[in-house]
């Protein structure tokens, strides 16, 4: 039976989806490595021109990514995914890391993955997470991540209360969401107003998630302004761009073009809005996986990987920081020239294992709850 989410797409893109779901399955064991995940499979090119993938470092939150989204697989499928483990025994190794996690976002998503997998030690998890999430300021992304997984957690107190007010808040003044939110600084001055695509869909999951469990009207409509704004942006061939401005939703920086965003985070959040009842936006999702469609060499089936992203020969990055500045001195102003100097043309040959997780997560999962 195919899975709700994949029912809504078109034959071709059902298809496509499917496809890209067994592929994940297949990708995952190659960056298993004794009940943890590295943090990329990095692209070695062989003498006589064929690619191998190296497993390269360690990755905390990239475990926990990964055991959202094998939480949505048959028993028989996840212990395929974890080389014979099972969704049970990869979260219970982050929990038992717990102390050792010192940053919000990463607390959060163990959190999140217990909560969702029905963890006896949920309540350390959250207790982990309040010890970490007292600073005054926070990135977007880790702030998203809170409210999401005390949604999942179902914690109904001040807790929840104050990271609702906190993500509500970070759209005040503004159409898109900002790098980081609360007082102080935690990015330059002169890119304050710039926000990426990953801050926008994870406050957009976790208010949708929000609204799904709670009816928080005030959540949905948040949820909706940021889907609107991404949705208006989207690049003619389905691109979800990189860099917007938060105060006007336009686009600062388009590249690089993140397979991660087209297959599964993009689509991801847009889903769970429709889940809570707010648009369906099943185009624009269709748009963007049509990106990746008509890039069959970014699908490596041989290596059970998608190559990571498509981006400016700008190894410095200088583009974005040169945009970021510009807009910051005068609303909408891109440098146009730099398009010429920089062209889109490096692809990076890396995958890493949150991205697989999250493709498993996007398309099998309902408003939090493993289909």
């Amino acid at each position: 039976m195919t899975d709700h989410r994949i029912a809504l797409l078109s034959s071709g893109h059902q298809d496509f989806v499917t496809g890209m779901v067994d592929l994940a399955v297949r990708g995952l064991p190659p960056a298993y490595e004794d009940g943890e995940f590295v943090f990329t499979r990095r692209a070695r090119r062989e003498p006589g021109g064929t690619w191998t993938a190296v497993p390269e470092g360690r990755s905390i939150r990239y475990a926990a990514i990964v055991a959202l989204g094998v939480a949505a697989l048959d028993e028989h499928r996840q212990r395929a995914a974890l080389a014979g483990d099972d969704v049970h025994d990869l979260v219970g190794t982050l929990v038992k890391r717990l102390p050792e996690v010192s940053g919000v976002g990463d607390a959060a998503l163990i959190c999140w993955a217990a909560a969702e997998t029905g963890h006896a030690d949920l309540g350390r998890a959250l207790d982990r997470l309040d010890e970490l999430d007292t600073a005054p300021h926070l990135h977007t992304v880790e702030a998203a991540w809170a409210l999401a997984a005390l949604v999942a957690a179902r914690v109904g107190d001040a807790r929840l209360e104050r990271a609702r007010a906190r993500l509500l808040g970070g759209l005040t003044g503004n159409r898109l969401y900002p790098h980081a939110l609360g007082e102080g600084s935690l990015v330059p001055r002169y890119r304050a107003h710039v926000g990426c695509f990953a801050d926008q869909v994870y406050p957009l999951q976790a208010l949708a998630r929000l609204h799904a469990a709670t009816g928080d009207d005030a959540a949905l409509n948040a949820a909706e302004q940021v889907a609107r704004g991404i949705c208006a942006a989207q690049g003619p061939d389905g691109e979800w761009w990189w860099h917007y401005d938060a105060r006007t939703g336009s686009v600062v920086e388009g590249f690089p073009v993140y397979s991660v965003h087209q297959l599964s985070m993009g689509p991801m959040a847009l889903l769970d809005l429709a889940d809570a009842g707010g648009t369906a936006y099943v185009a624009e999702i269709e748009k963007g996986l049509g990106w990746m469609m008509a890039r069959p060499g970014f699908v490596r089936d041989d290596l059970a990987l998608t190559w990571r992203k498509e981006a400016r020969n700008d190894p410095r990055k200088l583009v974005r920081g040169l945009r970021a500045a510009a807009t910051g001195v005068h609303r909408g102003l891109r440098l146009g020239v730099l398009d010429r100097l920089y062209p889109p043309v490096a692809v990076d040959r890396e995958c890493r294992p949150y991205e697989l997780g999250w493709l498993l997560y996007a398309w099998l999962t309902r408003s939090g709850q493993t289909s």
